[in-house]
């Protein structure tokens, strides 16, 4: 495996009194694309906000190029360099495409600001369908539209990490294949991407390695291959027998 950037190591997360992830360790790769997989309530969710600092850490570390980030606030983390694109989207619904774009580069790393209308170019190149609608608010885009829109705004602090909270969620089998074409040219630039995703197909597709997530623990881990290849997966994901 490439250079770590993230380390999760020994992860352990509660829901008040009930512990919900039991020492999780995960890696990703300097470059590479890591596939948080799992059925919905297996932890995937719960284990990319206490990594991100939007939910407590019970006990374990998090590394980010190898900083510990461990106790970090979620602004901290994400001005440390991580973007994300969380479940259900979360655009600003009232305000416009291009507006919810320029919103994804405040707070862009210390006495940063704002940057200028022309860096809206990346995201309009990653995802052309945006131009047309970008005096649009944000709540008139179709799903697939907002999920386009939700991407390219956290690709607009150029993170060192982009992570993705269930990116096929509620979206046509043609639009998935969209989105994951895009992060497949990101993978392709080089881009860190760590995704948590019930679509293990898809997933696999995209990814080098990937950690199977059941009641949140590591039940099986190794490369995109040796788990399309696994029995447990092939059976609770990939509709094989």
């Amino acid at each position: 495996m490439r250079e770590p950037l993230l380390e999760v190591r020994g992860l352990r997360v509660s829901h008040g009194a009930v512990q919900v992830v039991h020492g999780v360790d995960l890696e990703v790769g300097d470059g590479e694309v890591l596939a948080l997989l799992g059925a919905n309530g297996a932890g995937k969710t719960t284990t990319l906000r206490a990594v991100l600092g939007h939910l407590p850490v019970g006990g374990g570390t998090v590394r980010l190029g190898g900083a510990d980030i461990t106790r970090r606030r979620a602004h901290e983390i994400a001005r440390a360099g991580v973007g994300l694109v969380p479940e259900g989207r979360r655009v600003f619904r009232s305000l416009t495409v291009r507006e919810n774009l320029h919103m994804g580069a405040y707070g862009r790393g210390a006495g940063r600001r704002l940057r200028d209308p022309g860096s809206i170019a990346g995201p309009l190149e990653l995802f052309p369908e945006l131009e047309r609608l970008l005096d649009r608010p944000a709540g008139l885009l179709s799903g697939g539209e907002q999920q386009m829109l939700a991407l390219g705004r956290a690709l607009m602090r150029d993170p060192r990490l982009l992570v993705l909270d269930e990116p096929s969620m509620g979206l046509a089998p043609k639009i998935v294949q969209r989105i994951y074409g895009a992060l497949a040219d990101l993978r392709e630039r080089g881009t860190t991407i760590l995704l948590a995703e019930q679509n293990a197909r898809a997933a696999l597709g995209l990814a080098d390695r990937a950690v199977l997530l059941r009641t949140g623990t590591v039940a099986a881990a190794g490369t995109a291959e040796e788990l399309r290849d696994d029995r447990l997966v092939q059976a609770a994901y990939l509709g094989a027998s």
